[in-house]
């Protein structure tokens, strides 16, 4: 450390003495090559100054055991993709008409058509109510035809849906609505392991269970319980892979988990297209959810977590396994620096009343303006009659360069403002797919500006998946151990939230809500993200009681640039 310090005063001295011999009038900022060189001795003395980073440069930062870790999370991310949007081909929209088949017990040579004209009563437009049928009377086929039928009501024995091939949950059922909103998260203090565990058995059974529903209102149960499932799988993996990780490895493996999400996008399309029953699409995407349960024997608990409860021996005896996967041996000078007090409880509270926290809590609200503008440009998507498959299959394979993108970023412009660069621009694009002229315009749109609509929604799907990504990077280094989880469930439900939004002002017949909405949310998660501190390369937190030395650092840094 003495080395490190004597190393950069002498930089800072020949860069003062090279200062002092030029004009005064050609003042220049330092070199970026001595800028960089700063940079890694920062890193480097925040690294000696976290205890767990050094136990973990020891034992292999990215060895064969953090390597396994992270190719964990690929089959877990893939299916939490299909079952949370497998809505979309579930509730496809079709026309439901009530089933007249008892007007082919007076003449079986009736066309589909005859039959419709017969029984089904009209909108004002010409075209057939669904939902509503004629009242069946005992005629004959003569009589109907001449003096026809006046009585309706609901329908009586089911539905039918004339020239559909797929067949989707609304084949039985007769429904409002097309969406089904996704429940908020559960908080996990129960540990990483446990609550990864738990999150993947409400997965298998919830999720490939809802196969064999019976009806609407059980699918919405197991529909509620998978979300949570897929919400807390989503939170307690992040937090796992944050805490077991360091520097730029924690960068890749997040994004990696984030690629392999849209993957499962990808996953879900590809056997929607090819599957025809809804019920089979659940079967054959869930199956992979058995290979979970191997999960029982071959995931590792959090070791940050386990000092946190004060189960130091636990915590000691899981880093020297994986150093023994690494093939690597830690000091038991570095082992006994270990802290091994149990950490004060902290609630969801604490992000009222601790300032620092109460801060990061208002970047949580870009999640808010993420989720409204990602949710605007799938509606916007859809306005413009494009297939309900290409509607999933472009965004998810853009969304993988979009994330890839984002190792770049980070090597650039570190994590803030990677995560304010890409969040203008996405929201930025929403913006200007709102201000074009709507496919729903009375005139109809030209081919090059529909061409044109779908190229900057699909740039600003690109920009929004990366924005996501850095989100939640930032904010599980930003968090303290006891409160990662909670942190990031806040973040799903705020996305939530924004979603539900965009969904009620698009229902809207003003077009300018969305616009202002758009507008208004992205300016408030840029102007809130500019006030949060930088995180890379700086040690994690483990409780609030490192806080204060948190804010006191970076205090001192301003002062001193």
């Amino acid at each position: 450390m003495a080395k490190e310090n004597d190393f950069r005063a002498e930089l800072k001295s020949q860069h003062h003495f090279r200062n002092s011999h030029r004009p005064e009038t050609t003042e220049s900022p330092p070199p970026r090559s001595l800028d960089l060189l700063l940079r890694r001795l920062r890193a480097i003395e925040a690294k000696q100054n976290d205890k767990f980073a050094k136990i973990v440069d020891a034992m292999g930062e990215f060895g064969t055991f953090q390597r396994r870790l992270v190719a964990l999370t690929f089959i877990p991310s893939i299916l939490s993709a299909f079952f949370m949007f497998a809505d979309l081909f579930v509730f496809t929209p079709q026309k439901p008409y009530c089933n007249t088949s008892w007007i082919l017990a007076l003449d079986p040579s009736l066309s589909e058509s005859e039959q419709l004209n017969l029984t089904l009563p009209r909108a004002p437009n010409g075209s057939f109510l669904t939902c509503l049928m004629y009242l069946p009377v005992d005629w004959d086929l003569e009589t109907i035809i001449e003096f026809g039928l006046n009585h309706t009501d609901s329908c009586q024995d089911g539905w039918f849906y004339p020239e559909v091939k797929w067949r989707s949950l609304i084949n039985e059922v007769c429904p409002r609505t097309s969406r089904v909103a996704q429940p908020p998260f559960y908080p996990h203090r129960l540990g990483r392991y446990p609550a990864i565990l738990l999150s993947l058995l409400e997965l298998i059974i919830f999720g490939f269970g809802t196969a064999f529903v019976k009806s609407f209102h059980q699918y919405l149960f197991f529909r509620f319980l998978v979300s949570q499932a897929v919400v807390g799988y989503s939170t307690s993996s992040l937090s796992l892979i944050t805490e077991w990780l360091v520097g730029m490895h924690r960068a890749h493996a997040i994004i990696l988990e984030g690629c392999f999400f849209a993957v499962g996008v990808l996953y879900l399309t590809g056997l929607a297209y090819n599957l025809l029953h809804w019920r089979l699409l659940f079967l054959v995407g869930g199956t992979p959810a058995f290979l979970l349960i191997s999960y029982i024997w071959i995931l590792p608990e959090s070791p940050r977590w386990l000092m946190t409860k004060g189960k130091l021996e636990e915590a000691t005896q899981l880093l020297c396994y994986a150093a023994g996967v690494n093939k690597k041996t830690i000091p038991l000078s570095l082992l006994s620096k270990l802290p091994g007090k149990k950490v004060a409880k902290a609630s969801i509270l604490d992000f009222y009343s601790n300032k620092h926290l109460c801060q990061v809590a208002l970047i949580l609200c870009s999640m808010f303006a993420l989720g409204c503008s990602y949710y605007m440009l799938s509606f916007r998507m859809k306005e413009l009659g494009v297939d309900i498959h290409l509607t999933q299959v472009i965004p998810g394979i853009m969304e993988v360069p979009g994330r890839l993108c984002c190792i770049f970023l980070l090597e650039r412009f570190k994590r803030k403002w990677s995560l304010m660069l890409t969040l203008f621009q996405g929201a930025f694009l929403c913006f200007l797919s709102l201000v074009l002229p709507s496919g729903r315009a009375p005139t109809p749109q030209p081919s090059e500006l529909k061409s044109l609509l779908v190229l900057i929604i699909v740039l600003g799907e690109f920009s929004l998946a990366a924005s996501v990504t850095l989100l939640f990077l930032y904010t599980s280094e930003l968090l303290p151990t006891v409160l990662r989880a909670t942190g990031l469930g806040l973040m799903c439900l705020f996305w939530a939230a924004g979603g539900i939004l965009s969904l009620m002002l698009v229902s809207q017949s003003t077009t300018i809500l969305p616009i202002l909405l758009c507008t208004i949310s992205a300016t408030m998660a840029l102007s809130l993200c500019s006030k949060l501190p930088e995180t890379q390369d700086q040690p994690l937190l483990d409780s609030l009681e490192h806080l204060p030395l948190l804010t006191r650092d970076l205090q001192m840094k301003k002062t001193q640039s």
